[in-house]
């Protein structure tokens, strides 16, 4: 008989509408579920270390070469690695904006190195000018985060050029693209295209995501040979489990279908996008499959009314709030509450 802790924890998972996270709502990919149920099987046995299969089919897919390809346990595990691999201590520092990803600051704390936070401009986009100044001869590592997580603002292709000429070779340039496949504005560069032959670029992309392995945990970095190589010297053994490769390569091959989601995100990202403005003007444009609302001191008060509707939302306390694009269904709902919530006296 199932325990009323449980009953109850199915019945939250039923009545709640969940958009605190960056999911994509449809679901495993075609062929997943089938690929992690063959690759359980043989469990038992270490995964291939190596990930030969997974980044020979992710550097085909790239248009690179396989040496140039390094997974890990998420974009994020990746992002630490090369924090390690490129500072020593505090007297190197790595470079953001802020408000980015919050695990930026876990990153720098896990090497030792100095955060260096530049505020974000009043739109909520980075100042790359104010970044560029901020760069000294202890920069290390440069976080780009675009679109940017959690404000979904954008850096464009002139601004991103002089940025990252201002930049001296000798510090390494991460282009963080977890959201690459949602953006629509042909303004916003392809890092891998557009950068990825430059020797201190290396662009970092995610399964999480679109292509719905967020529970698995495959990223990948782009990178050139001798810093791929550097990078592949400090990874995690066995960080990539045998079912999460094999449900990477499968997914891999549901291409069309992501592009068809990525679609359908979109839309209802228009969607919202809109009925938030109209509610609260100052909401940025987004690219990614969130939308920022900048509520400042208002932020918890509002996502705490939001869960008394059954919504949950992501509060940045004192900034804002972080909301995921659901389905159309949960949608409705988020802007029901938002209304509720934004009216009330």
């Amino acid at each position: 008989m199932p325990s009323h802790r449980a009953s109850a924890a199915r019945c939250i998972s039923r009545c709640t509408t969940k958009l605190a996270s960056n999911e994509v709502p449809y679901g495993p990919l075609p062929g997943v579920v089938e690929a992690i149920t063959e690759a359980a099987m043989g469990s038992h046995r270490y995964p291939d270390m190596g990930v030969v299969a997974l980044r020979e089919k992710l550097a085909a897919r790239c248009g690179v070469d396989p040496q140039r390809v390094v997974t890990g346990c998420g974009s994020v595990a990746l992002a630490e690695h090369l924090a390690k691999a490129t500072t020593l201590g505090p007297q190197d520092e790595i470079l953001y904006a802020w408000r980015s990803f919050e695990a930026y600051p876990i990153v720098a704390a896990a090497a030792g190195a100095t955060s260096v936070r530049v505020p974000n401009r009043p739109d909520h986009g980075h100042d790359l000018a104010a970044m560029a100044a901020a760069l000294t001869p202890r920069t290390r590592l440069v976080l780009v985060c675009n679109p940017n997580n959690p404000t979904g603002t954008t850096v464009r292709r002139a601004e991103l050029d002089a940025f990252l000429d201002a930049v001296p070779d000798t510090t390494l340039i991460v282009l963080d693209e977890a959201y690459r496949e949602f953006v629509t504005d042909p303004g916003v560069p392809d890092g891998l295209a557009t950068y990825g032959d430059r020797p201190n670029i290396v662009v970092l992309r995610t399964l999480s995501k679109a292509w719905g392995l967020a529970g698995l945990r495959i990223g990948y970095a782009i990178a050139a040979p001798p810093v791929a190589d550097a990078l592949r010297k400090v990874l995690t053994p066995f960080s990539a489990s045998c079912v999460a490769q094999a449900a990477a390569l499968a997914a891999l091959d549901a291409g069309d279908e992501v592009r068809r989601r990525a679609a359908l995100v979109v839309a209802e990202r228009e969607r919202v996008q809109a009925a938030m403005q109209k509610l609260l003007p100052e909401v940025p444009d987004t690219q990614a499959n969130f939308v920022w609302l900048p509520l400042r001191e208002r932020a918890v008060e509002f996502a705490a009314a939001c869960e008394r509707d059954r919504v949950i939302v992501r509060p940045f306390p004192g900034e804002g709030v972080r909301v995921t694009i659901g389905t159309a269904e949960e949608n409705d709902a988020f802007l029901a509450a938002a209304e509720a919530a934004l009216n009330s006296p």
